[in-house]
């Protein structure tokens, strides 16, 4: 995991649903397929409403976001696993959100696919696309450089163990050996 995130920001508001994400149509696609990662990745954020940049720039196989702003709820709606999956494939580094749907925060977090962090409030009002964000994630701060202002947001928590270990799965055997070592 990495103690400092730059990119560019791609800002949404509340409730950003998986069907938002990746609609159904494409979930035939799978982000862990090598064949089809950079497919599915061309169809992230394609259920936006047409007033919305475009994420993935037509042609492209990767977004020039690496860092999306949403409000409250995001990923609520269905338990689908590409969600997280496809953000990932099309280059998304963190998703920071007020507060997250639970299944979409666990399906990113026990796969590894994306560092989520919480924001203390509506900072995404304050942010546009395109600006320029640095993310510091052990001084808990987040620096808009195109505009000059700094944010506060919340420490990681207790998942930060298993996003350091890259998955539940990683931690799981890493936790349980330890544990067998000490027998």
């Amino acid at each position: 995991m990495k103690d400092i995130i730059k990119g560019k920001a791609y800002v949404l508001g509340d409730d950003i649903d998986t069907d938002a994400i990746i609609p159904a149509e494409y979930l035939y696609l799978s982000h862990t397929n090598p064949d089809q990662k950079k497919e599915i990745a061309k169809y992230t954020f394609s259920g936006l409403p047409d007033h919305f940049t475009p994420f993935v720039p037509e042609g492209k196989d990767a977004t020039p976001y690496k860092i999306v702003v949403a409000g409250k709820n995001f990923g609520c709606g269905s338990s689908r696993a590409q969600a997280p999956g496809c953000l990932n494939a099309a280059g998304v580094e963190v998703v920071l959100a007020e507060y997250y749907a639970r299944i979409f925060f666990r399906n990113s977090v026990n796969a590894g696919l994306l560092l989520l962090l919480e924001l203390f409030d509506e900072i995404y009002t304050q942010i546009d696309t395109g600006d320029e964000l640095e993310i510091l994630i052990k001084e808990h701060k987040v620096i808009n450089h195109s505009k000059g202002k700094e944010y506060s947001i919340k420490p990681i928590g207790a998942v930060k163990d298993i996003l350091e270990a890259g998955s539940v799965f990683d931690y799981a055997k890493k936790k349980f050996a330890c544990l067998n070592e000490s027998k």
